[in-house]
């Protein structure tokens, strides 16, 4: 990133220092150096289809929400299955259960090399589920975590959800 940095300089200093009396640059296309993204999972991620976008992309919308414990609804706030709840239905008109426990074997498993955006991550803790969120790719989901917070973007690979026990599960 710094090399496409420099080489961008370079060539403005250049232009400038051409002066009046000479032949305007060639424009070429600066070469692209992609570095590689820390917070990529080392798996591809399949492509989801439309719906399945949907439902990450409205999960993404409700971020700041506040959280309330049995809230299933933007107005009143959500709870963790309240959120996921609200999010299924309103965006791929999918009803969704309204217990962890239950959305824990909602649809079907799904392994880390095919997760995508719109399915459900979901925590366990001493064996049972515990917690669940929706993933939006990236390693990142959106969750509703606990009392006096908001919906919010997280990493599943960081702090606290990074030592919880994780299953994926495809619902659409």
């Amino acid at each position: 990133m710094k090399r496409c940095l420099l080489t961008a300089a370079f060539v403005l200093i250049g232009v400038g220092l051409l002066g009046c009396g000479t032949q305007p640059p060639v424009k070429r296309p600066l070469p692209v150096q992609v570095e590689p993204d820390a917070s990529h999972r080392p798996w591809e991620e399949p492509v989801a289809p439309v719906h399945a976008q949907a439902v990450a992309m409205h999960a993404m919308g409700l971020v700041g929400t506040p959280y309330r414990y049995g809230g299933n609804t933007p107005d009143s706030g959500f709870d963790c299955s309240g959120l996921i709840g609200y999010v299924f239905q309103h965006a791929a008109g999918v009803r969704a259960p309204r217990t962890v426990t239950d959305i824990s074997m909602w649809g079907t498993p799904v392994g880390r090399e095919s997760v995508r955006s719109g399915d459900l991550a979901v925590f366990t803790l001493k064996g049972r589920a515990s917690h669940a969120g929706i993933y939006i790719g990236n390693g990142r989901f959106v969750h509703a975590p606990s009392t006096g917070g908001t919906v919010r973007l997280d990493r599943l690979d960081r702090g606290y959800w990074a030592t919880q026990g994780l299953q994926f599960r495809r619902a659409v």
